[in-house]
């Protein structure tokens, strides 16, 4: 399987020009026959704290159209962000589509970044996601959720591949790449992480998107603007290292909740 890093610069809010930018990088990753791209999280606007003006109906979204359209014409699955509204409110959502267009994963991020006002504007999700991407199975994540380990060992339960698309400013580069060399290691699958690059109204983004192997080992790592890796993987790796070394087989799951519990009462 070829999966496309994209580290987009989008601007910031900016819609029409962000769409004209993925369609440049959609158009090269079919060219080098990627199976798969993905992009940052909130593609089409970048990190805005503007809900109630970039928020979507989830029925009939643009953002979606538009992706969908895209990888109908170049036969490519694509991997996004997108605001949806609902009821007044807004949740940050990663979506992975076919090559067809059609919808297979559908994941509201879970930790709403506190620290950065996200939570003030847009509540957390409170599901994981699974899909099957060319008889892989993958799980989508959003940016600060890489900091908290348990939804990964939930998910990497299931899936071989993890996406973690992010806005993650440049001040905080060596937490990102730390962190996901360090979920594909405890969890022994293949972790795509991509970020933005450019800059918005405050913060700076240094982009630094890997995808990393289920040993720890990058396989590929971004530092200009607007770059495209297209990166060959085989996701029967991470199965047969599991096998190598059944490091999941040692986990006491029963035990760890019981730890957290304990301290509740």
């Amino acid at each position: 399987m070829k999966i496309a890093l994209a580290q987009l610069d989008m601007g910031f809010e900016n819609p029409p020009f962000a769409q004209n930018r993925c369609m440049e990088m959609m158009a090269e990753a079919a060219k080098q026959q990627a199976d798969c791209i993905v992009f940052p999280e909130m593609t089409l606007t970048g990190f805005t704290m503007l809900p109630e003006q970039f928020g979507e109906q989830k029925e009939n979204s643009p953002t979606v159209a538009f992706f969908r359209t895209e990888a109908i014409r170049h036969r490519l699955a694509v991997v996004f962000g997108v605001i949806f509204l609902e009821n007044g409110a807004a949740t940050n959502h990663s979506i992975v589509l076919d090559q067809n267009g059609n919808l297979l994963a559908d994941y509201a991020k879970i930790h709403p970044f506190s620290y950065g006002a996200e939570a003030k504007h847009y509540i957390g999700g409170n599901k994981l996601a699974f899909c099957q991407l060319n008889d892989v199975s993958l799980s989508p994540f959003v940016c600060y959720d890489l900091r908290f380990p348990e939804i990964f060992q939930a998910a990497s339960r299931h899936s071989h591949i993890l996406t973690v698309i992010a806005n993650w400013p440049a001040a905080r580069a060596a937490h990102w790449k730390i962190l996901l060399q360090a979920r594909a290691i405890e969890n022994q699958c293949f972790i795509i992480g991509v970020n933005r690059s450019g800059s918005d109204r405050t913060l700076t983004y240094s982009g630094d998107s890997m995808l990393v192997s289920p040993t720890g080992e990058i396989l590929a790592q971004l530092t200009t603007p607007n770059a495209l890796a297209v990166v060959e993987i085989h996701p029967e790796e991470a199965e047969a290292y599991r096998k190598e070394f059944p490091l999941k087989a040692d986990r006491k799951e029963a035990l760890y909740c019981s730890f957290f519990q304990s301290h509740l009462e």
